[in-house]
């Protein structure tokens, strides 16, 4: 059996044994985001610590734990800390929790991250509906043997974050009275936060918002067949365009600030993606 395939299988068989919740959709909370899990109808929860051999997430805000319940009546499951690659994992261990989330029975993944605005007309506190994105600076998370349990080998990327489910979440927003913007995300490594330099080029080769996630979930996610979607919260603006030194403090004092709008987007997102289903 494919050596990565073998040990998501493992982390499988871990969940098994400790959760019975079935989720319908998976939803990853970015930093300072995961306190939409208080609006939650919790049922169970499973640190990573409990499932041998999953990545420990190690970033301050990220609890490190899945939560399974119900938001607005849809059976879900939430991440409450993601791994990144910066954090010295490979790359297949950063897709192993969407990976599994598809195993356990999640058609859908719903992704979030605090990302820096590229946008000129962006602002701190914006959310923004991710149409696409752009990952040639984090390797590829289908490297190496294919797992034909879950996809084909060359997987189309021309729709990764589904049409449908944007035409929704936009429709949501507009419903809740949440501003919402659009746009372009680019997956860097990180850790260290991007020159001026590096946000102008990036600007040039279109992208609106920049971070360290999200695109590779979104790939593995693709790979096995789940629909994706994803929002932004723009937590600061990008080196150059902000006239301060970037902090992650600043990303969580912004995810804090505006925390009631997103909970409200996503949850009504939510009930209104598993309407159409």
């Amino acid at each position: 059996m494919n050596e990565v395939y073998e040990k998501l299988k493992k982390c499988h068989e871990a969940v098994v044994a400790k959760i019975t919740f079935k989720p319908e959709l998976a939803l990853v909370l970015g930093s300072g985001l995961g306190d939409f899990c208080d609006t939650m109808d919790v049922k169970e929860t499973l640190p990573y610590s409990e499932i041998e051999g999953f990545p420990k997430s190690t970033v301050a805000g990220h609890k490190g734990q899945f939560v399974f319940g119900y938001s607005g009546g849809v059976p879900i499951v939430a991440m409450q800390g993601r791994v990144h690659y910066y954090e010295g994992y490979p790359v297949q261990d950063v897709v192993l929790p969407t990976r599994l989330m598809h195993l356990m029975g999640a058609k859908t993944l719903f992704l979030t991250n605090a990302a820096g605005g590229i946008n000129p007309s962006f602002k701190a506190g914006d959310f923004m509906l991710i149409t696409d994105h752009i990952s040639p600076f984090v390797p590829s998370p289908l490297i190496g043997a294919n797992i034909d349990e879950l996809g084909t080998r060359f997987p189309d990327m021309s729709e990764v974050y589904s049409r449908r489910l944007r035409t929704i979440v936009e429709n949501s927003a507009a419903a809740e009275g949440v501003p919402l913007q659009r746009g372009v995300y680019i997956q860097t490594t990180g850790p260290n936060y991007e020159t001026p330099a590096e946000i102008r080029a990036y600007g040039r080769l279109g992208a609106d918002a920049v971070g360290m996630s999200t695109a590779v979930e979104a790939m593995a996610a693709r790979h096995c067949g789940m629909e994706v979607c994803g929002i932004s919260c723009i937590s600061n603006l990008a080196a150059g365009i902000s006239a301060n030194p970037l902090s992650h403090k600043e990303v969580q004092e912004t995810a804090d600030r505006v925390a009631p709008l997103f909970r409200k987007l996503v949850a009504r997102a939510i009930a209104d993606i598993c309407k159409s289903n």
